[in-house]
């Protein structure tokens, strides 16, 4: 790195020694800035880099709630509101007992340059807790979301901060908290995206993230003269985005053959079809329950439990043409990219955040894999809620045709974007350039206008 972002770096490591996601996520994006600060005199003078790395605000609140034996039980919240020069923070609200400051710091920074992509007027956000819904009633569910919202309320509203939903964050956790937000500021405003189409939500929001990334992955196969078509594809998670994904994936001719949950994967040589996938919607979103009851019903499909060791993913080792990562962060680590392009996968597009780690996604860019990372290729959803802000405002509801619409053109846009940022600075092919040098750009250029706030 030259001295300018070698010093933000050196900087993030000696204040945040212990936030390890954020680390990550702050070195690929200076990597990719890295190529062209030379050239942007008046981004060093001003001092962006050293303001973005600092959250504008960074909010830890306590959560006590009772579960359904009375028992008090306390859990730990947060909202790192990061950048607001494009517009009100937003991001979404994720509840698993993994979640911690780093977690939350590294994907708030992601949104902010996911959101600029967008071309929406959006600043970047995100939030949640190390609450666990699973295995909880609705009622202790419920609970947990009226205290966790009584402190968020403090800080959000239409034009200041609007969640959303993320890992353990559905329309139940939604619907939960949007109420409770009602019910403290006695108004019904846009302050969460995400809602129910019947009470001011988005159609197609649930599908969002899904059906984006298929877009922009579509958007690059294109460009290449080439389709899903009779493609084999990989895809990780079983939850609301790896579920869209199959579903637009099928749509477009493509064939399915994993899904995946924190217990194990399933492969299924025959593909996901639409009968199966309404079977893994009933399993995941109605009974809860776990992947390797799929194989238990379709005798032709294996399940491969999840192992503890240091060794590779399983559903990274299967032979397919593409690979669409919809669970968690690093998730595919060096030996498992290898293992993607040993299987014959020439596309790898994220569908989660950061799922790829930064030696893994050296292995792709080093074999010309066609890359698109999760900034650009997982803004399918936030876009759909800006998209949702903007109908709350004027009291009104799109059709789910038109939201559609709009989506594919805000994803062929990032995928033009930042295929031309690339190609501009020296890097072409390089969509993780594309992505961080352009919503990068114009995140900086708002701040420049603002001044020193």
């Amino acid at each position: 790195m030259r001295d300018i972002t070698a010093a933000i770096f050196n900087k993030i490591r000696q204040d945040d020694p212990n936030q390890a996601e954020f680390q990550q996520a702050a070195q690929e994006f200076l990597l990719s800035v890295d190529k062209v600060i030379d050239d942007l005199p008046h981004v060093a003078y001003h001092k962006i880099l050293d303001r973005l790395i600092e959250p504008e605000r960074a909010i830890i609140f306590r959560v006590p709630w009772t579960d359904d034996e009375g028992t008090l039980r306390v859990n730990r919240g947060f909202r790192v509101q990061m950048n607001s020069a494009l517009g009100p923070y937003k991001g979404g609200l994720r509840f698993h007992p993994s979640v911690n400051l780093s977690i939350i710091k590294f994907l708030a920074f992601e949104q902010t340059f996911k959101n600029s992509l967008t071309g929406l007027m959006m600043g970047g956000g995100k939030g949640g807790s190390n609450f666990d819904p699973k295995g909880k009633s609705d009622a202790e569910v419920m609970r947990f979301c009226q205290s966790f919202m009584t402190e968020l309320s403090r800080h959000i509203g239409p034009d200041t901060d609007v969640p959303a939903g993320d890992i353990g964050v559905g329309g139940r956790e939604i619907g939960y908290m949007f109420g409770q937000y009602k019910r403290l500021r006695n108004e019904f405003t846009g302050t969460l995206t995400g809602k129910s189409p019947l009470w001011g939500g988005s159609y197609i929001r649930p599908e969002a993230t899904g059906y984006g990334l298929v877009y922009l992955a579509a958007a690059m196969l294109q460009d290449k003269s080439d389709s899903f078509e009779g493609k084999t594809c990989l895809v990780s998670g079983s939850g609301n985005v790896a579920q869209f994904t199959v579903e637009k994936l099928n749509a477009l001719g493509a064939k399915v053959v994993t899904l995946s949950d924190s217990s194990g994967c399933i492969y299924d040589p025959s593909g996901i079809d639409t009968e199966k996938l309404a079977f893994i919607k009933t399993l995941k979103n109605v009974t809860r329950g776990r992947i390797a009851a799929y194989a238990g019903k379709y005798k032709e499909a294996e399940y491969y439990p999840r192992t503890e060791n240091n060794g590779a993913n399983k559903i990274w080792t299967f032979p397919a043409d593409c690979a669409f990562p919809c669970a968690t962060q690093n998730e595919i680590r060096e030996i498992d990219a290898k293992n993607l392009l040993a299987g014959g996968v020439r596309l790898v597009a994220e569908g989660a955040n950061m799922p790829t780690s930064l030696e893994g996604v050296d292995v792709f860019h080093d074999n010309g894999i066609l890359f698109a990372p999760a900034k650009a290729a997982n803004a399918g959803g936030v876009a759909v809620s800006g998209l949702e802000m903007a109908q709350n405002s004027s009291r009104i509801q799109w059709t789910a045709e038109k939201v559609d619409q709009q989506l594919q053109r805000i994803m062929k846009g990032i995928y033009a974007t930042i295929s031309e940022t690339a190609e501009r600075h020296g890097s072409k092919g390089n969509l993780v350039d594309g992505a961080n040098i352009a919503g990068f750009l114009k995140v900086a250029n708002a701040m420049i206008d603002q001044g020193y706030v």
